[in-house]
């Protein structure tokens, strides 16, 4: 038993050093805030290896993961489409067995999952904290999705305006429909690989799913992306803390957001925090009088950039229009006063929407900014 523990400890410490030598242990952080007493965990839980239809042995998927920001991943390779099977005849529980080790050297949530591919309806459904993808194999996709239940998985609708699935209309289909009343289907992609269905984010709204946003990722993730932060789809799920089985319960509990391409997507009670949390004035106490100018500073502490759309004009002073507040940078934003009121206000309040925030109603979130003046 000694001698097992320690040579899976040296394969671990080989897997570790091996990666570390090639990347140069470089990570790039994303950083959105933590919110509500949450942790604002980063996650991808759909991608394919060499063991169905990707490009790229298991392990290389948590090395991306690492370097790239991510906190959590799930390597969902397609259970019913495996096209290197001749070469790469295997168990189907393969690919997590082989992640595993690298994933724990370094702080990867990986979480077991497979990908029930079928034709439409029900199209392909992705099953996440699985406990044994071989069982998964059935005739009957009704068969397979009872068995993901069976097992305690959270089973999403993987790309469902995939236009080779749903090549004229995104629709939602009677399948659908008996898969949520028996308790099976518990999210949706709204985004997925480099497409977003906003028919996905209005079925989420009604039908009180999940939202998520995933890669999809086949070939080697920098094929795939640019160094955008947000080039590559990734869910933000809210959970305690960084574990599987608290990962699963904001899963269960509808506590994600999808970011993407600079813009987020959640319900409103996460996204207001969010701004919120990620904004500071940084000018003490404004002054600002009837006709004179100041500039106040306001700091964006996140990696999300924000749009502002002014909404309502402010009392007593002018503002800008619009006004754009890049990740991690300081923006200086003149104001006027217009009246002399402006004078006796202790807070001066600016109404604006952001414009890349937007709720799962498909509304752009409205956000006040206090200002000290007095």
């Amino acid at each position: 038993m000694n001698m097992l523990i320690r040579l899976g400890s040296l394969t671990s410490l080989i897997l570790i050093l091996l990666f570390s030598a090639a990347n140069g242990q470089s990570r790039k952080e994303i950083r959105v805030p933590d919110i509500l007493g949450y942790q604002t965990l980063k996650c991808d839980f759909h991608m394919h290896t060499v063991f169905s239809d990707g490009d790229v042995w298991p392990t290389v998927r948590v090395e991306e993961a690492w370097t790239e920001g991510l906190d959590v991943i799930a390597i969902t390779d397609h259970i019913e489409y495996r096209p290197h099977s001749v070469d790469m005849e295997a168990d189907l529980n393969r690919p997590y067995e082989v992640a595993k080790p690298l994933a724990d050297q370094l702080g990867i949530v990986l979480i077991r999952g497979a990908e029930i591919t079928r034709n439409m309806p029900p199209g392909h459904l992705n099953a996440i904290f699985i406990k044994n993808a071989n069982l998964l194999e059935r005739e009957d996709w009704w068969e397979a999705c009872v068995e993901a239940r069976e097992q305690g998985a959270f089973v999403f609708w993987s790309h469902p305006g995939w236009k080779e699935q749903q090549p004229d209309t995104t629709i939602w289909w009677p399948e659908h429909t008996r898969l949520m009343n028996a308790g099976i289907l518990k999210g949706i992609e709204i985004y997925n690989h480099k497409e977003y269905y906003p028919e996905a984010v209005r079925w989420a709204q009604e039908k009180n799913l999940v939202i998520l946003g995933n890669s999809d990722v086949h070939a080697p993730s920098t094929q795939e992306y640019s160094e955008g932060k947000f080039s590559r789809p990734i869910t933000l799920v809210f959970a305690m803390d960084k574990t599987e089985s608290a990962i699963k319960t904001a899963l269960v509990d509808n506590r994600t957001a999808v970011l993407f391409n600079d813009t987020l997507i959640a319900e409103r009670r996460f996204l207001t925090p969010i701004f919120i949390a990620a904004i500071q004035i940084k000018t003490k106490k404004l002054n600002l009088i009837d006709q004179d100018i100041k500039y106040l500073q306001i700091y964006n502490n996140s990696d999300i950039p924000f749009k502002l759309h002014q909404r309502q004009p402010s009392v007593g002073f002018s503002c800008p229009e619009e006004i754009e507040l890049p990740a991690n940078r300081t923006v200086s934003v003149e104001l006027t006063g217009i009246s002399e009121e402006v004078e006796q206000m202790p807070v001066l309040k600016m109404f604006y929407e952001a414009t890349n925030l937007i709720t799962k109603r498909g509304e752009k979130l409205p956000v006040n900014i206090d200002i000290p003046n007095k």
